[in-house]
């Protein structure tokens, strides 16, 4: 069983929080708008560490991590990428992947708006942490926690963050 830890949309903010929720996590993923390569430093010392890069990084985190990272958790096909957009409503830079080999994971962010759903259309569950950081419209921040056991994605927990 692998312990995963979920985030997104940092913005160069990382709540100490977070530290705390993702203690007795395995790997931390971060989907993009890291913000500075400060966060991806303290986040790679505290755990393993993987991330595609956002609309917000500059050169530093996109010469580290790749728009799309496409790999197996366990035997749990998974695709991670900032802008993906939701079911229904992917986006076009995603969706022809998407529908011709669909992961059975598809984790995006962008929209700073915590979604979980499954896209039955494609047999896939859709996860968007929502924003651990303090830039952007939203109101709350949240990060996510879940396992990943054979091909089993189980035990979610949608965690909010509270300001200091």
């Amino acid at each position: 069983m692998t312990k995963i830890g979920l985030l997104s949309d940092t913005h160069t903010y990382l709540n100490p929080r977070i530290f705390e929720h993702f203690k007795d996590v395995d790997q931390i993923w971060h989907v993009g708008d890291i913000g500075s390569i400060e966060v991806v430093e303290q986040l790679e010392a505290f755990k393993p560490f993987r991330a595609v890069y956002g609309n917000i990084d500059g050169y530093e985190i996109r010469q580290k991590y790749p728009i799309h990272d496409r790999f197996f958790c366990e035997k749990v096909d998974v695709l991670m990428t900032h802008i993906g957009g939701y079911p229904g409503r992917y986006d076009r830079s995603i969706k022809t992947i998407l529908h011709e080999q669909p992961p059975k994971l598809f984790i995006s962010g962008h929209s700073h708006i915590l979604k979980v759903m499954y896209d039955k259309s494609l047999n896939l569950l859709h996860i968007n942490p929502g924003a651990a950081g303090r830039y952007g419209f939203h109101k709350v921040s949240t990060i996510v926690r879940f396992e990943i056991e054979n091909t089993h994605i189980q035990n979610l927990e949608v965690i909010e963050l509270l300001s200091i």
